[in-house]
């Protein structure tokens, strides 16, 4: 039975206007996202079928294009769909991160790094740069490499600090292995960077490592 035929308290999107998207499941969610199922499946049963095969919601949506296709009642239009809908849900996060004080909004911040950077399949470094008020004034990826890690250079730390007029900065990082613990590697880089940018006046407030599940924090840790 199609689900517009269903009684109305029982519809997903009428129970999200009712009871708000907080209530809902994740099956009901992904059933609104998807908007429509295949023949002789409801965009609810797809959902359903579509979480049991991929496992999770990160799963699904981290799945490359052509994973992504192979499955019935997906195609080039919902992988688009589902990526914009990633994409605005990081820049939202970008948005409220960026009206505050990163260091009284510090979990905010970890959300935003890890959405930003958990999912790739190569270690990427990246630079919060911070103004005077520790406001945000840019994010931006500096480095990449391989699933082993990725070349840190200072000097092009300290070029890009005094580019963006930063007065501090929160470096970020991903583990592709998942795993957030950070490494000897990690800690070295994160004194060197200290060191390197005390010249220029430019302090290093954080150094976080991002995980599939966790993230550290180097000052937490008293590295920084």
């Amino acid at each position: 039975m199609s689900i517009k035929n269903w009684p109305a308290r029982e519809r997903p999107r009428e129970r999200l206007l009712e009871h708000g998207a907080a209530s809902m499941s994740d099956t009901e969610l992904l059933a609104i996202l998807l908007g429509t199922g295949v023949k002789g499946c409801s965009a609810l049963d797809l959902a359903r079928r579509l979480l049991e095969k991929f496992g999770n919601l990160t799963r699904l949506f981290t799945s490359p294009l052509q994973e992504f296709c192979q499955h019935d009642g997906l195609g080039h239009a919902k992988f688009v769909q589902m990526q914009a809908m990633l994409e605005l849900s990081r820049r939202y996060m970008r948005e409220e991160l960026e009206e505050r004080d990163v260091m009284s909004s510090s979990e905010l911040t970890r959300e935003y790094l890890r959405a930003r950077m958990r999912h790739y399949p190569h270690e990427v470094f990246a630079c919060l740069y911070l103004d005077n008020q520790h406001r945000v004034v840019r994010f931006e990826e500096l480095f990449f490499g391989t699933i082993d890690g990725a070349a840190v250079y200072p000097r092009e730390v300290v070029k890009r600090c005094l580019h963006n007029n930063a007065a501090a900065v929160i470096f970020a990082h991903n583990h592709p292995s998942g795993v957030a613990e950070p490494s000897h590697a990690d800690v070295a880089i994160t004194l060197r960077l200290k060191s390197a940018l005390s010249t220029i006046d430019v302090r290093v407030l954080d150094h976080i490592i991002i995980g599939s599940r966790d993230v550290v924090s180097l000052a937490e840790r008293g590295v920084v």
